[in-house]
């Protein structure tokens, strides 16, 4: 799996089996919710025009391409494209919506084209991102169709965007990006787990944070492949390859860094769960920075990650 990841064939090839596998998910959802096929298609279509321009982050061949003065284009289509599909005939098409969509795209791909690269305008970049995704930007530019949230195209081109700069423009030190953990990061990642799951779970009784529930193991698996790949993926980049990294050289104490990056992480949970969460996140937090700095990847702390939301998940809420 990593070789194949350094060739142009192995993306090819990904994209293809992607390409079939979010095609048949996308029918047999629609489907299942009701949506009419000349409403579905659009979204359908949206998301396979998106998932090549995500995909490339973790082919670190194919993505070196794009270096230098044409990865703005490539960004500002990956933004623009997903929503010009959906306005053929899933929603309606608003000048604000893509005049919103092409001043993030322009902002973040040309930030350190324009700006230093130095704390300031680093800590500002991940502010930047941050509040996009939490502040609900994408709520507007793609509403809400027969009770389902479409914004998550806008969020997957957040995530991409964001990456793609912090690699070729901030050229910010390896990090282990990818979507498959080679046996090393697997087993990292799940000893991680195993030792936070009694201190999660003191804290979440604790604080009277969740409660059991009968097993859900489909709800689970789903939730491990996507936090595996998308948001556990982004997070653990952000926190754990990105911000601790800066902080250990602001500072000068990777101890401090790392109380500090997962404190941080803890915190930004607060807007998902509230209060009671911030304490377990954090928590769980040192667990994946202690991965990714036992394995020297991030991807053994996407694991520890992923086993969580996914046990979470499966017998808690």
């Amino acid at each position: 799996m990593s070789a194949m990841a350094n060739t142009l064939g192995g993306f090819r090839a990904a994209v293809l089996i992607g390409w079939i596998a979010l095609s048949g998910v996308g029918i047999f959802y629609a489907r299942t919710k009701g949506i009419p096929l000349h409403t579905a298609l659009p979204i359908i279509v949206a998301f396979l025009a998106e998932y090549p321009f995500y995909l490339v982050a973790g082919f670190p061949n194919v993505r070196e391409r794009l270096a230098g003065p044409r990865l703005p284009f490539w960004l500002i289509g990956s933004a623009v494209l997903p929503y010009l599909i959906c306005c053929s005939g899933a929603i309606s098409f608003e000048w604000i919506g893509l005049v919103r969509l092409l001043a993030l795209a322009i902002a973040i791909s040309l930030w350190y084209v324009i700006l230093p690269a130095n704390p300031l305008f680093d800590g500002a970049f991940l502010l930047l991102i941050a509040a996009v995704s939490v502040g609900r930007y994408f709520d507007s530019i793609y509403p809400v169709v027969y009770k389902q949230h479409i914004d998550i195209l806008g969020h997957v081109a957040l995530i991409q965007m964001a990456v793609l700069v912090l690699m070729l423009e901030r050229r910010i030190a390896e990090t282990g990006y990818g979507f498959w953990p080679n046996w090393n990061e697997w087993r990292i990642g799940a000893l991680n787990f195993l030792f936070f799951i009694p201190f999660g779970t003191v804290l979440a009784v604790w604080l009277h944070a969740t409660h059991f529930v009968p097993p859900r193991l489909v709800w689970a698996a789903a939730s491990f492949f996507g936090f595996l790949w998308v948001l556990g993926l982004f997070e653990d980049f952000l926190f754990w390859g990105v911000l601790q990294r800066w902080v250990e050289e602001w500072t000068w104490s990777p101890r401090a860094a790392l109380l500090i990056t997962a404190s941080l992480f803890g915190l930004v949970h607060y807007w998902f769960r509230g209060w009671a969460w911030v304490p377990i996140t954090a928590v769980l937090g040192l667990f994946c920075a202690r991965a990714r700095n036992q394995a020297g990847s991030i991807k053994a702390a996407v694991v520890t990650h992923s086993l969580v939301i996914a046990t979470w998940r499966a017998f808690l809420w």
